[in-house]
């Protein structure tokens, strides 16, 4: 198993991860990660199922207490002054969040509310993100009636409601089919593309990276590469992504046909 570590990074980082380690019990889930990314980037954390991708966001979003090492989000630690850097950040989690018996307005109105938006502004906000998400026409339904794809955007329109500088997306396409996984992801690639917004998604699916994107290789709780798609590839004397990760993570070829796709 090899290292990669590829390119350097001017000016402030949107999210530094420092020597960052997590253990539940004896088990480790991170060993001493660390890594940065640059505001308005396409970032992708790429590993498989258990390589420690959701911990890693569980510390990020504070929902865990970071025990060793340190995260920063546009210079603030989220330990020291966890308000001021939460407040740059949406997150849209693996796990569905909506309130089923809920209208759609009325998820984002009580999300919208909890950031202290408030009447008109709220509705303004509200509408104008359904309209970037092409769901305008389901205002009123309620989000049981959603299709998966459907309650995803609902969510990424909700994580925007703060304007956040950083999203944060754990597997937000797990679950979904081919035509919506490509929709939402289109749809989150034009957000930094129009509205300058740093993203970084977290994915076991390979063929969810593009060639211009960051990418950041987590497996087994280890970082094994941080760079540029192109770098990662050639440093790794590979052909594709696909190929680098398989060296990288030392994956046999019965495993690698199957893994992260």
């Amino acid at each position: 198993m090899q290292h990669v570590k590829t390119g350097e990074m001017n000016g402030p980082a949107a999210l530094e991860v420092a020597a960052v380690s997590y253990s539940y019990g004896t088990k480790r889930a991170l060993s001493d990660v660390s890594f940065a990314i640059a505001p308005g980037t396409f970032t992708v954390l790429l590993g498989l199922n258990g390589a420690g991708k959701t911990t890693l966001f569980s510390l990020i979003s504070h929902l865990y207490n970071t025990r060793h090492g340190s995260i920063s989000i546009f210079g603030h630690d989220i330990g020291r002054a966890s308000g001021e850097a939460l407040r740059r950040v949406g997150i849209v989690f693996q796990a569905r969040t909506l309130d089923l018996d809920l209208s759609v307005y009325q998820n984002l109105s009580y999300h919208a509310s909890l950031h202290g938006i408030g009447g008109r502004e709220a509705r303004q906000r509200i509408e104008a993100l359904l309209q970037s998400v092409d769901m305008s026409d389901r205002i009123n339904d309620k989000a049981r009636s959603l299709s998966g794809g459907q309650m995803r955007r609902i969510e990424i329109a909700r994580a925007l409601l703060h304007r956040p500088t950083l999203l944060l997306l754990d597997e937000a396409t797990v679950g979904l089919d081919i035509q919506s996984r490509a929709d939402i992801l289109a749809m989150i690639r034009k957000l930094v593309e129009t509205d300058g917004i740093g993203v970084f998604w977290a994915t076991h699916l390979i063929d969810e990276v593009d060639d211009g994107d960051h990418v950041v290789v987590l497996h087994k709780g280890s970082l094994l590469a941080n760079g540029g798609v192109t770098e990662i590839v050639s440093a790794t004397g590979s052909s594709s992504i696909r190929e680098a990760f398989t060296r990288l993570a030392g994956l046999d070829a019965a495993t690698a046909a199957g893994a992260a796709s």
